[in-house]
């Protein structure tokens, strides 16, 4: 389960070469991103056909690598280059579920006519 309270989430802006495990992972947030990769924060890379998500997470006792692919659609990202966003736990949640993150629109439908 991915924690959603008491962590920065930061989206690694570009894209990444999907086959890096934890480890060659870790090593971008530490020399390009510039944070501690094992401090509890969640770290997301995004591949280049924007289909294919990388969440990790070290939680103290251990790393944790989750991965996921849209059958459609792309995961909404952030243009800069070389660099991370950071954005809130809702924000991460509607990016995980492929919703646009930076301006999601909430929906009222009335209960009843009348």
């Amino acid at each position: 389960m991915i924690p959603t309270e008491g962590v920065r989430v930061w989206l690694a802006t570009g894209y990444t070469d999907m086959r890096s495990g934890f480890p060659s992972l870790a090593l971008r947030v530490q020399e390009i991103l510039k944070h501690n990769p094992l401090g509890g924060n969640l770290f997301c890379f995004r591949g280049k056909r924007g289909n294919l998500l990388k969440v990790i997470w070290h939680d103290g006792q251990g790393a944790s690598l989750f991965t996921k692919r849209l059958e459609r659609g792309r995961f909404i990202w952030p243009t800069v280059e070389g660099g991370a966003v950071t954005v809130s736990p809702a924000q991460l949640s509607y990016l995980l579920s492929g919703i646009d993150w930076r301006n999601p629109q909430e929906t009222w439908r009335p209960t009843r006519v009348g």
